[in-house]
């Protein structure tokens, strides 16, 4: 082998090891940029806190929902990919203001009074119909003036917003659905549209969206669509009806 074959063996050598460790540096930026983005976007900086509130099912002596214990493990997962580390309390246990901890809090507010709380401090264009008789309107959204009845099985909706307040700012999360299956559609569409919604609404921009979960009887929490974004409307108090008006 003469010195100019040797030279060129070297030369292919030394551009193949550049190239694999520019590919190596690229997928490493890419990956490490996307992970910031994720910590942005959920409040979740490495090594952090956060909160998984949970409500009770009713129909039981107490325990979780088998759908928001799957909701549980969707928001886990984010989490984990996050850096970050959860604390996963019951709505009736949890005294903490909100701002301090990023905070997800799952279920309606019959089930989870946290969720109740946070509905009438931040969200009071929504109205949630939670009389026990049954009836046309049993579990019904009123947000603003559009009314969302429910359909067992068939047509049930939940709200997926992003809200900040608080000295700190990080955001809460609060998913509020008819039934609990619709906690799980909404964890699992939130955890995969995450970069979609935060290029739509800004890293650290507050949203309430109002997703539908079509045919769970035959689908579960697989098919989900996007109604529409009533933030607007659910963060705007409902207009009193005055005298003059009746």
């Amino acid at each position: 082998m003469n010195d100019d074959v040797r030279s060129l063996l070297i030369a292919v050598a030394a551009t193949a090891v550049a190239a694999v460790l520019l590919g190596w540096f690229l997928r490493s930026y890419r990956e490490e940029r996307a992970t910031r983005r994720l910590q942005t976007f959920f409040g979740l900086p490495d090594n952090s806190e956060c909160l998984l509130v949970v409500g009770r099912d009713a129909g039981t002596d107490g325990a979780v929902a088998r759908n928001d214990v799957s909701a549980l493990l969707e928001l886990a997962a984010v989490v984990k990919n996050c850096g970050a580390h959860a604390q996963l309390v019951s709505g009736e246990n949890a005294r903490q203001g909100f701002g301090e901890l990023t905070e997800f809090c799952i279920g309606g507010p019959v089930s989870n009074r946290r969720t109740a709380a946070h509905l009438a401090g931040l969200l009071p264009g929504v109205s949630v119909n939670t009389e026990g008789e049954p009836g046309a309107d049993r579990g019904a959204f009123l947000i603003g003036s559009d009314r969302y009845r429910l359909e067992n099985g068939s047509v049930e909706h939940v709200l997926l917003a992003r809200l900040t307040a608080g000295q700190r700012g990080r955001p809460l999360f609060l998913i509020c659905g008819q039934r609990s299956v619709t906690s799980q559609a909404a964890a699992r569409y939130l955890a995969r549209h995450h970069a979609r919604l935060a290029r739509k609404h800004g890293s650290g921009g507050d949203f309430c969206l109002l997703l539908r979960v079509v045919n769970s009887q035959a689908y579960g929490a697989d098919v989900v669509e996007l109604v529409k974004d009533v933030t607007k409307s659910a963060t705007v108090p409902p207009k009193l009806t005055s005298s003059k008006d009746l």
